[in-house]
């Protein structure tokens, strides 16, 4: 089995990665795992040594939703089955076996709520830092919109303005750059919806080193330890919490069943969950 995995420098992926390494073993596959390294052109070429190798099956986290179609027609033609997890590929003419995910539409409208709550009758300027390449993180956005808008509707006054849509890049040192950016350019936000806990968390260092941090609140997303913890020591607000160990162990039980001709979901999305405080002090992993 072959996994490109987006990028091993986050967490959130490197769980994946181990689980789903873990799980396949056990069921008698050997895997290669290649780091993407957040750059299609790199998964690209996982994908066509993978053909090389004639694996049995390949798992990708696509590192843009849209390039990476022809890589996986490749893999199609070649008679390999292709699976995506956490992230899916929306390319036409890609035909993906099976994807196991996040209900991220679902995650997105769960941040809006947290943002609505958290910002109160005030409302307010909203940054939200974004990561367009992953389909994912669209939906996300998407979600936390719909909420927003919906939201504003209802309001005369004290109305919810997503200022800017900025690239966080799902990584902290980018999360952080932008934010410091657009503290410049809205000196009065007060809110920052960030696609994932690491851009959420670089974001939170911008806000330490420009004194807002007291000023304007953040909502995450993912769940990972460092956010839960931030969580807890209120330097997040809320995160939608995703379950990737659920994730890869999903994605190898459908592999064994595409390879066993069993019928199983081929879209499978898994629910997040809203993680706030109370539920921080509540958890035996954080310190």
């Amino acid at each position: 089995m072959g996994y490109s995995v987006l990028t091993l420098k986050n967490p959130f992926f490197k769980i994946i990665a181990d689980t789903l390494t873990a799980e396949a073993e056990k069921q008698g596959f050997s895997v290669t795992v290649n780091d993407a390294n957040l750059n299609v052109d790199t998964q690209a070429k996982h994908l066509d040594n993978y053909l090389s190798q004639k694996v049995t099956a390949i798992v990708l986290n696509p590192a843009d939703r849209i390039a990476i179609g022809p890589a996986i027609k490749k893999a199609n033609d070649a008679g390999i089955p292709v699976f995506t997890c956490d992230l899916q590929c929306v390319a036409e003419d890609a035909e993906i076996a099976g994807h196991v995910g996040t209900d991220n539409y679902a995650g997105g409208r769960q941040a809006g709520q947290a943002m609505a709550e958290v910002l109160g009758e005030e409302g307010g300027e909203v940054l939200v830092l974004h990561f367009r390449q992953a389909n994912s993180c669209v939906l996300r956005v998407n979600g936390f919109t719909d909420v927003i808008n919906a939201a504003n509707e209802k309001r005369a006054e004290g109305k919810i303005n997503v200022v800017a849509e900025l690239n966080g890049g799902g990584l902290r040192d980018v999360g952080h750059n932008a934010t410091a950016d657009a503290l410049v350019a809205h000196p009065n936000l007060r809110g920052i919806f960030a696609i994932n806990d690491p851009s959420a968390l670089g974001a939170r260092k911008a806000l330490e080193e420009a004194g807002k941090h007291d000023q304007v609140r953040i909502i995450g997303f993912d769940g990972q330890i460092e956010g839960k913890q931030a969580i807890k020591d209120g330097e997040i607000y809320a995160d939608p919490i995703q379950f990737p160990n659920q994730m890869a162990i999903l994605t190898v039980q459908n592999i064994q069943k595409y390879l066993d001709g069993e019928e199983f979901e081929k879209v499978h999305l898994i629910t997040p969950k809203l993680y706030k405080q109370a539920d921080a002090e509540q958890d035996p992993d954080l310190k």
